[in-house]
């Protein structure tokens, strides 16, 4: 028995010690069977340069005005009257000094009449106290000679002194009539040409608002003229644009009333000082060539490039 239970020992560790190296080798192959299996790893893609987003850009600096020009007013009456005779309506182009319209001043040339003709009486008037003085001076001298000689006394000589004096002071008193009746007449003319309106400058007749037999008071707005050029556009910059613009720089301007038209603007003034209420300074342009449809009144862009 004991024999039997040594020989069941030593198969035992036959079998176990043959057993442990082929489980090695099955433990190798199933794991090496497992990494073949496996999917690969993808590989690391590469690094590519991110971009800076891309700065907007600035938007076109575009300012509007309205179209102006430099000589336009309300031609308004002078003195109260009634208006005798419109002569242009609108929209007449006229010369500077045409006469527009006239008030009725025949009471005013009456009385103009009557000035003139006071004037020329009292200028008659002086001529003759000169021309007496004359005598009077010439009887002076003659009485000087006749005292020297002692032909006459010295009261006579006196007497005669006294007389061309008398004369000289009377002549400064005519002379004064006379001014003053030259005054009044020159007054009187003034009257007449404030009865008279006519045109400034170069125009054309924008507007009208009198009508004939109609009686108007001193102030009452007559006509609106206007010139038609140089047509003109005034706006305002921002203060960290000043000393960008220059006198002389050019811009394209167009206007949404002219159909698309593009034209070009002259920078003609730009104001020395920044207004401190707004941070804002005053750019004048003025446009140049053939202004097109372009009119007084309309609204225009300008495009400011390159001003940044």
């Amino acid at each position: 028995m004991a024999r039997m239970q040594s020989a069941r020992k030593w198969i035992f560790w036959v079998i176990l010690l043959t057993a442990m190296p082929l489980a090695g080798c099955g433990s190798d192959k199933s794991q090496s069977s497992m990494v073949s299996r496996a999917a690969p790893l993808p590989a690391a893609p590469a690094a590519t340069p991110v971009k800076p987003p891309a700065a907007a850009a600035d938007p076109e600096l575009v300012v509007s005005g309205p179209i102006i020009v430099e000589h336009e007013v309300d031609l308004t009456a002078q003195r109260d009257g009634v208006v005798a005779k419109i002569f242009y309506d609108v929209p007449t182009r006229v010369k500077t000094g045409t006469l527009l319209a006239q008030f009725d001043d025949r009471q005013i040339q009456s009385q103009l009449e009557s000035a003139r003709a006071k004037s020329r009486s009292v200028e008659a008037d002086l001529n003759n106290w000169k021309a007496e003085r004359k005598v009077m001076q010439a009887d002076y001298m003659r009485a000087q000679q006749a005292a020297s000689q002692g032909l006459i006394s010295a009261e006579q000589l006196q007497h005669a002194q006294f007389q061309v004096e008398s004369h000289d002071w009377d002549i400064k008193r005519v002379t004064e009539l006379l001014n003053n009746a030259q005054q009044d007449e020159r007054s009187l003319e003034l009257e007449v040409q404030k009865s008279r309106i006519v045109a400034p400058f170069d125009a054309v007749v924008a507007r009208r608002y009198i009508r004939e037999s109609q009686t108007v008071a001193k102030g009452d707005r007559l006509f609106w003229v206007t010139s038609e050029a140089p047509l003109l556009i005034r706006f305002t910059l921002a203060e960290r644009l000043f000393g960008k613009v220059r006198r002389g720089q050019e811009f394209e301007v167009d206007s949404p009333d002219a159909g698309g038209e593009v034209h070009t603007a002259r920078v003609r003034e730009i104001s020395p000082v920044i207004d401190p209420a707004s941070g804002t300074f005053e750019v004048l342009v003025e446009l140049i060539g053939n202004p097109g449809s372009l009119r007084p009144g309309m609204t225009a862009s300008v495009h400011l490039d390159h001003m940044r």
